[in-house]
């Protein structure tokens, strides 16, 4: 059987754990009922090898004692704050919870990839890691803790996946090198003296001080950090004061700094620290800087992502190479200690109403996708040269 034939077989029931995960979605780190769910299914084999809380709140599934090639595959699990608004019967059954981001899919998916190599373990050769992880939404992330825990001792790669609902469904896309930004966040408190809004000459007005500090590190790119070196600043809160005839003490912004190379992420953290400080000096007041760096960018490593190439032409998907994506994605830390790469599975169809951005609450995932996510491991473990698949059942 060709694994289309075999993807086929499998697809019902990758189906209807991923509604099952949709309609009972956890928060990052929170994730009890979902790490259950998932240990239940592992459970049923008695021969596959499983760790239990990887990190505080992960699983290890492995098939096969041969020690090389050892290849991991990587699923989240974790779900998003957001009310689900979509109009189906499997929408979010948890108050002001849902799978915005896709995690369900990728869960279910590894799910049926573990039942298929396990299916065909006689045909093995080396060993199959899956990695289960939770809290990829919430820095720091589950998947530096899973990381330090030893979830990677033994495996010599590592590949991941993103359903992606702008890329039209089983379009395949990734790229050597940076695919996959670095998300800092920052605050800066603004220290001014309040007043009459009356008389603003007697005050240092904080909300004014913060106005110009956001045209000021707006331009940051392009004036102080080179445009080519791909970086994105965005205040995305603003807070101060409480009535219009007052003006306040304090005001505080919020924000994201996007960016691929770590020299450029500590030159613009450099840069607003100095620039929040004089821009409320020489108006009277202070400023505190506090800037987090995020998860590292992904990097795809060249022969992996050439894997995933070949991999997406013999099973005749369309393939496109990916443009840096400025979203974040912890999967950085698994191939930042061993090679491999992450691509994107297009899940975007407008007439299935898949097509929203992620995050959005009417989310939802063009199913279909899915045997083309699945299909994609199953090749990738082929050239790898680590399984060859003979039987569905």
């Amino acid at each position: 059987m060709t694994i289309d034939d075999i993807v086929k077989t499998v697809m019902p029931d990758m189906v209807q754990d991923r509604r099952y995960l949709h309609m009972h979605p956890e928060v990052s780190f929170h994730e009890k009922e979902t790490y259950n769910y998932i240990l239940e299914r592992l459970k049923q084999y008695s021969d596959v090898t499983v760790r239990e809380g990887v990190g505080g709140g992960g699983l290890l599934a492995t098939i096969g004692s041969d020690p090389h090639p050892h290849i991991a595959i990587r699923s989240d699990f974790d779900a998003l704050p957001i009310q689900d608004e979509k109009d189906v019967p499997y929408r979010s059954t948890v108050d002001g919870v849902m799978h915005a981001c896709g995690h369900d899919a990728h869960t279910s998916t590894l799910l049926a990839l573990l039942d298929l190599v396990h299916k065909n373990r006689n045909h093995l050769n080396g060993s199959i890691s899956f990695i289960f992880q939770f809290a990829e939404e919430v820095q720091p992330g589950g998947a530096i803790s899973m990381v330090e825990d030893g979830v990677l001792e033994g495996i010599d790669k590592v590949y991941g996946q993103h359903y992606w609902s702008q890329y039209p469904t089983h379009q395949i896309k990734t790229k050597t090198g940076p695919v996959i930004s670095s998300p800092d966040m920052f605050k800066i408190r603004i220290q001014g003296t309040g007043g009459h809004a009356a008389h603003p000459h007697n005050a240092v007005d904080p909300i004014v001080i913060a106005a110009e500090l956001i045209t000021n590190l707006q331009t940051v790119v392009a004036r102080q950090v080179s445009p080519l070196d791909n970086a994105v600043v965005t205040v995305g809160k603003v807070s101060s004061g409480d009535a219009f005839n007052v003006i306040p003490d304090t005001a505080e912004l919020v924000g994201t700094v996007r960016t691929f190379d770590f020299k450029v992420k500590e030159k613009i953290r450099d840069i607003f620290q100095k620039e929040a400080a004089l821009t409320a000096e020489k108006r009277g007041a202070t400023a505190e800087v506090q800037y987090d760096f995020g998860y590292p960018a992904v990097i795809n490593h060249e022969t992996e992502a050439d894997v995933i190439r070949q991999a997406a032409g013999e099973i005749g998907l369309d393939f496109e190479e990916a443009k840096p994506l400025m979203i974040g994605e912890d999967f950085s830390y698994y191939i930042n200690e061993r090679p491999g790469a992450f691509f994107f599975t297009g899940s975007g169809n407008a007439d299935k109403l898949s097509d929203y951005v992620h995050h959005h609450p009417r989310f939802d995932m063009d199913e279909d996708a899915m045997a083309s996510g699945l299909a994609m491991f199953m090749k990738i473990l082929e050239i790898e040269k680590v399984i060859e698949w003979k039987h569905q059942s």
